[in-house]
């Protein structure tokens, strides 16, 4: 049987800092923040879970990495016809 986590907090640790922590009941909780691109190592972040003072052991976050945007969507074309073909501009 599961255990009762309706009272319980999840918090995020990056070594002994506490980075968040989530509602009490909530099992998930947002690490933010993180420029496009980061890459988090397996243990760069450890989760608890917490109640009445009590900290569970600390448990390693995956690892993952933020993802890139992709560049923006050209917002402006045109086109100029030549003898061949056509010239593209875009911004």
């Amino acid at each position: 049987m599961a255990e009762d986590r309706s009272k319980q907090i999840l918090t995020v640790y990056k070594g002994a800092t506490k980075v968040t922590a989530g509602k009490a009941g909530e099992l998930s909780v947002a690490i933010t923040g993180l420029a496009a691109g980061t890459v988090v190592a397996l243990g760069d972040y450890k989760v608890t879970f917490s109640l009445n003072g009590a900290e569970s052991a600390k448990v390693d976050v995956p690892a993952f990495t933020v993802p890139t945007p992709p560049p923006a969507i050209p917002a402006t074309v045109k086109s100029v016809a030549t003898a061949d073909g056509a010239n593209i501009t875009a911004e």
